[in-house]
């Protein structure tokens, strides 16, 4: 029927009150959004690198570096195995990508071997396999008294894949904190991360944030020999050299044993001291953080304390008393920016492996305004054709399809700017290829129409018969359409994924405007005007 029920027609202007409202900001300047009042809305499109300018970072996770801590950390582990079973044993170290040690005594080697069996498995419940599914541990005995131990494959693979996830998520935690929550981050092949960062004015500033990995952890100076002497080759057992962070300062005799991790951080601010005026950052941990915090400054009262970061001596003040609300400051020579990065990279975790730049790409805002403004030309054209061709073809009916038209791009555009969805070039092209497909289901029911004018009916008759005649063509190619859209969003990246947004957003907002919108004007032109006859 071409009665409209009352609702429906509120339905249909609150749809286009609606998209006009929401749609509106995308014409306006960021000073003319500024003085609206806070009920008004202010979200724009988000424009994708090509059309704003940004950086473009390809990274790859050093896996080594994952495989190579697992390994140091399981030497401490068969260190304090053997010892405890007064086992003894030499050469114990990490060497050609797997952890040795020699037995000293022949009758110990069976006991040893047991020991190091019992490890088996023990970094499985950090990556979440349940009862072992299959040993992460390959315990050979390639010659003599000699026990080695190497990861298994299985077990490398679920450190590759750990790893290259958890790097996705700190990475985009970072870029959030940094106020882009528009960059793209996503996986490439088995260990590599794409990053593109659309409108970013400081690529370096960018590079330097996921180039940390951000490992922080609070050690005990080795006050049983100084720098020199450790430098002459008397590094303790249990110990190491570390560099100081600020250039040109002495090293530091660093035990290995960590006190307490940076794991239980929970949040860290950029502050300044109260008596120097210096910028620093402030910390506080978890519960389990905190009394582990609070126990050690207790014990090592007077004692030096090395706040370590990816391997370098931050500082190294001495404990003058007992820690117990769980937060502690760090000092250094800082700038305000470089304290306010080092709170980003201790709220945002510290990566599993260090992050090596493969390529980089810097897009320019003027290539980027001169994409926006070919892609804004070609929209342009693309409308104006259908437009003339709709008009020369149809008439009066080829004005209400352009209505219809205007309509669904206004929809299209509230929908990006509600979903804050970022439009590419590609996603322009989406756009472009709605406008055709939302003419060609008019241009259906239009056929069809005059067909029926043809076969003798009346303008009311022909008009209900080729819309309910067209009904059924229009939905399945566009659903069909639909299907093929979202296949391409789930298994497509970068480019393709922003032209299937559009292209998603387009098809439903074209079957609305087509089979609605346009129904809506023609029945109140054939309502008002009552035509004895009707020409297409």
């Amino acid at each position: 029927m071409l009665h409209f029920a009352r609702w429906k027609i509120a339905v249909i202007f609150m749809l286009l009150i609606s998209g006009v409202y929401f749609a509106a900001p995308n014409l306006m300047s960021g000073a003319t959004l500024a003085r609206l009042p806070d009920w008004m809305p202010k979200q724009q499109i988000n424009l994708g690198l090509d059309l704003q300018g940004g950086s473009h970072l390809l990274l790859e996770v050093d896996v080594n570096a994952v495989v190579s801590e697992r390994l140091q950390s399981l030497t401490e582990e068969v260190r304090t195995a053997l010892r405890k079973e007064r086992i003894g044993y030499k050469k114990l170290g990490v060497r050609d990508g797997a952890l040795q040690v020699q037995i000293r005594e022949v009758e110990q080697f069976e006991s040893a071997r047991e020991r190091i069996k019992e490890l088996n498995g023990g970094g499985l419940a950090v990556l979440g396999i349940i009862g072992g599914e299959s040993p992460e541990l390959e315990i050979s005995t390639p010659e003599g008294q000699t026990i080695e131990v190497r990861l298994s494959d299985d077990a490398l693979a679920r450190r590759r894949t750990s790893a290259v996830q958890q790097s996705i998520e700190i990475v985009r935690r970072r870029i959030d904190e940094l106020g882009n929550r528009e960059a793209t981050i996503q996986r490439q092949g088995d260990d590599r991360i794409l990053v593109q960062v659309p409108g970013l004015d400081n690529p370096e500033r960018l590079k330097e944030m996921l180039g940390k990995t951000a490992k922080l952890s609070f050690r005990l100076l080795d006050q049983t020999v100084s720098a020199v002497e450790a430098q002459g080759g008397r590094v303790p057992i249990g110990s190491e050299i570390l560099p100081s962070d600020e250039e040109g300062a002495q090293e530091f005799v660093v035990r290995k044993q960590i006190m307490v991790s940076g794991e239980n951080l929970v949040d860290a601010q950029p502050s300044t001291d109260g008596q120097t005026n210096e910028p620093m950052v402030l910390f506080r941990f978890d519960s389990v953080g905190g009394k582990r915090f609070a126990d050690v400054t207790k014990a090592n009262v007077g004692r030096p304390f090395a706040i370590v970061l990816d391997g370098r001596v931050v500082s190294a003040p001495v404990i003058r008393s007992a820690i117990l609300g769980g937060s502690g400051q760090i000092t250094g020579n800082f700038t305000y920016q470089e304290a306010n990065d080092l709170a980003i990279l201790l709220r945002a975790g510290a990566l599993p492996a260090p992050l090596l730049i493969i390529e980089e790409r810097t897009v320019g805002a003027e290539l980027g305004a001169d994409s926006v403004r070919d892609g804004r030309n070609a929209a342009i054209i693309g409308f104006l054709a259908v437009i003339v061709y709709m008009i020369l073809s149809y008439g009066l009916f080829g004005v209400f399809a352009n209505l219809s038209l205007v309509v669904n791009i206004i929809l299209i555009t509230a929908a990006l700017t509600l979903l804050q969805s970022t439009l590419t070039l590609p996603g322009i092209a989406g756009i472009v290829l709605t406008m055709g497909m939302a003419v060609d289901a008019n241009v259906l029911i239009f056929e069809r129409i005059r067909e029926e004018i043809s076969n003798g009916k009346t303008p009311l008759s022909a008009v209900q018969a080729g819309f309910d005649r067209a009904y059924g063509t229009i939905l399945d190619a566009n659903i069909t359409t639909f299907i093929a859209t979202v296949i391409m969003f789930q298994v497509g990246s970068g480019p393709v994924r922003g032209f299937a947004v559009t292209l998603m957003i387009g098809v439903l907002t074209s079957v609305f405007t087509a089979v609605t919108v346009t129904r809506f004007i023609v029945t109140e032109y054939l309502r008002r005007r009552r035509p004895r006859e009707i020409v297409i």
